[in-house]
C-alpha cells in the first residue's frame, strides 16, 4: 500500500507505508549522551566539594592558582576548540539541496534533535539549579574575595559557555541539516540561542558592581537584573517547539494514493 507524505512544503512524495520504513527513536543515543552529561556535571560537583573550602577560599594562594585557576583555564580552552571546530564542520558539510531529503530521514533528524534536547534540559537545569543555587549560598556564607571562586569557575565559565557552545552548534545544525528551516532562519531558536550570550555583559556588570560598591548577595538585587535575559530567553524554546510540531505533522499524515488509469 502506497501512501502520500510531504517532504517539502512545495511537494509530495510516494514512499511505502511498511513498518521497517518508519524512523526509529534513538533510546541508546539519547540515553547515551544524558548518562555522560550526568556523570560529568557530578564530577565536577564533586571535586568543587572536595576543593572549594580546602583550596578555594583565598584567590591569591599557590593551591588556589593550582586547583583552580588551572581548570578554568583548561575548561574554557576545550569548549573553544569544540566550538571552533564543531561549527564549521558543521556548515561546510551541509547539503545543499534538503528538498530531496524522504520524510523518513527527517523525521528521524527530529528524533535526533529531541534526543539533544532531552540532554540540555539536564544541563540546563543543573547549569541553572544546582550551580547557580550553589553560587548564591556560596556568597551568602563566605566573604567574596575576587571576580574567581570556586562557584564562579564552575558556573561562569563552564556551564554557562558550555550552554552557549551547545546553542550555537545546535542553531547551525538546525538550519542545515532541517529542510523547513533551509531557507529561513527561526526567530524563536534565535532568541533561545542568544540568551547564554546576552547575559554575559551583565556577568561582567554585576562582577565589577560585587567587587566595588555592591556587597550584599541578594538574589532581588538591582544588579542582578540583567540575568533575567537568560531566563526570558528560555521562553522561547515554546515558539521553537510549534514550528517543529506543524512540520512533524505534516510528515506524518498520511493519505491513500489514487490510483493512476
Amino acid at each position: 500500500m502506497s501512501v502520500v507524505i510531504e517532504s517539502a512544503p512545495e511537494k509530495a512524495l510516494n514512499i511505502s507505508g511498511e513498518l521497517e520504513d518508519k524512523p526509529k527513536v534513538p533510546w541508546l543515543f539519547a540515553l547515551s549522551w544524558v548518562g555522560a552529561t550526568i556523570a560529568l556535571f557530578v564530577a565536577y560537583r564533586m571535586y568543587m566539594n572536595a576543593y572549594s573550602f580546602s583550596v578555594g577560599l583565598d584567590y591569591f594562594t599557590p593551591e588556589f592558582e593550582y586547583y583552580w585557576m588551572r581548570l578554568l583555564y583548561i575548561q574554557l580552552t576545550l569548549i573553544t576548540l569544540l566550538v571552533a571546530t564543531v561549527v564549521p564542520v558543521l556548515w561546510f558539510t551541509r547539503e545543499k539541496d534538503l528538498a530531496t531529503l524522504t520524510p523518513k530521514v527527517e523525521l528521524q533528524r527530529y528524533y535526533t534533535m529531541f534526543s539533544l534536547m532531552a540532554v540540555a534540559s539536564i544541563a540546563s537545569f543543573v547549569a541553572l539549579g544546582l550551580f547557580a543555587e550553589a553560587d548564591a549560598a556560596w556568597h551568602q556564607t563566605t566573604i567574596r574575595d575576587t571576580d574567581f571562586t570556586p562557584t564562579h569557575i564552575g558556573l561562569f565559565y563552564f556551564a554557562m559557555p558550555l550552554m552557549f557552545g551547545g546553542m550555537l552548534m545546535a542553531f547551525v545544525w538546525v538550519h542545515t541539516r532541517l529542510p523547513d528551516f533551509q531557507h529561513r532562519i527561526s526567530i524563536p531558536f534565535a532568541f533561545l540561542a542568544a540568551g547564554p550570550a546576552l547575559v554575559f555583559p551583565n556577568l561582567g556588570l554585576d562582577e565589577w558592581g560585587h567587587t566595588f560598591f555592591y556587597a550584599e548577595e541578594l538574589f532581588g538585587a538591582p544588579i542582578h537584573y540583567g540575568f533575567f535575559v537568560l531566563g526570558l530567553g528560555f521562553f522561547a524554546f515554546g515558539g521553537f517547539l510549534v514550528q517543529c510540531y506543524n512540520r512533524i505533522e505534516k510528515l506524518t499524515r498520511l493519505a491513500p494514493v489514487v490510483p493512476q488509469v
